[in-house]
């Protein structure tokens, strides 16, 4: 007896990159990519303007890792190296692979090659709790967890008001889903300017601007290990539904053909979505352009198997943001670039040959 449709594998989805040639293989690629974080992450550690040199650097790594010891003499050296380079680049590169995965699951969710994290309006949302904190010092009880407190709770309540305006009798569809986002996106944007200008201008308003356009100046370790959990989970659970996304990029009655039901897929997609991107901007600000090319580059590189694309976009990812944040830190030093400047003055030209790439179709049609 022939299989039933509803047990039957969800093919590949045909939209994406046109593939001349055969893609590049999945697993030498992304074992030279966690190559190249690790390469990476040293970089990130030891390129600054404090002038720390290599040795010490490895010295300083090696006694952070294995509970070593230190010269009193080199206490100032090694904080800079153990407590504010090494969780930063760590920062990076889990806001950079979070970005990335999610970007892969929002263009899923609304089927839309245009969405990135930041097209639900959470990360908008995110940025009033956390101007809240920077310009009027709210929560200051909490101490060093008030912004992110204040960010990750406001990020959560944007995300129930996307979710109850863009429900309806049909559930969440994708042109509600972008709608209802972009509303909000600009309503919550309208909010946190205007926090910015009722306040005195001053330093406050300078770090609400940087927070704005995305800052890992405040990175600690104490900022890594909820960011990291909620990445980790988020890639697990995208992994897991890799065929339900295959099968949704398809479209609602090819999914539900194939025993997925679109509905309930979205739902869980948009909170899972809601979640990272709450707790990555809650720790980083907003960064914009990696969630959106993040995807379409590792498409082009393996195809558009959703498999395929999570095992590379969150490597892709995070290589891309700890070399981002190296350059914010270098460029100008010692003044420090918002993380977000950098990500769109790559991104922008980036996306536009991308576009005029032959082969390649946004969504469907080249």
């Amino acid at each position: 007896m022939a299989a039933s449709a509803r047990t039957a594998a969800p093919p590949e989805p045909t939209t994406g990159p046109r593939r001349t040639a055969a893609p590049v293989r999945t697993v030498p690629l992304a074992a030279g990519l966690v190559l190249a974080l690790l390469v990476s992450l040293l970089c990130g550690v030891g390129l600054g303007a404090s002038g720390v040199g290599w040795a010490d650097v490895l010295r300083y790594l090696g006694a952070g890792l294995t509970g070593g010891t230190i010269a009193p003499d080199e206490v100032s050296a090694y904080t800079i190296v153990w407590e504010l380079r090494f969780p930063r680049a760590v920062l990076a590169a889990v806001v950079g692979a979070g970005l990335s995965a999610i970007g892969v699951a929002v263009q899923a969710l609304v089927r839309n090659a245009l969405a990135d994290p930041f097209v639900l309006g959470i990360s908008s949302g995110a940025a009033v709790g956390a101007n809240a904190v920077l310009l009027f010092g709210s929560l200051s009880a909490l101490g060093v967890w008030a912004l992110s407190t204040a960010a990750f709770g406001s990020a959560l309540l944007a995300m129930v008001l996307v979710y109850a305006a863009a429900r309806s009798a049909h559930g969440l569809t994708p042109l509600r889903l972008v709608l209802t986002g972009s509303a909000m996106y600009y309503g919550f944007s309208a909010v946190s300017t205007l926090m910015i200008f009722a306040h005195d201008h001053g330093e406050a308003a300078r770090s609400a601007m940087m927070w704005l356009l995305g800052s890992l100046s405040g990175a600690g370790w104490g900022s890594v290990p909820v960011a990291a959990a909620a990445v980790a989970g988020a890639l697990l659970y995208l992994t897991l539904s890799a065929g339900r996304l295959n099968a949704l990029a398809m479209g609602d009655e090819s999914a539900a053909a194939l025993g997925v039901d679109p509905g309930r897929l979205r739902r869980e997609l948009f909170a899972v979505t809601a979640a990272v991107t709450g707790a990555v901007v809650a720790v980083s600000g907003a960064i914009g352009f990696v969630g959106l090319m993040v995807p379409h580059v590792t498409r082009m590189l393996v195809g558009a198997g959703h498999r395929r694309v999570l095992a590379v976009a969150p490597l892709l990812g995070a290589v891309l943001l700890v070399w981002v944040d190296i350059l914010s830190r270098v460029l100008l030093a010692p003044v420090e670039l918002p993380v977000g400047v950098i990500t769109a003055v790559i991104g922008v030209p980036c996306f536009v040959l991308l576009m005029r790439r032959r082969g390649y179709a946004f969504g469907g049609s080249a």
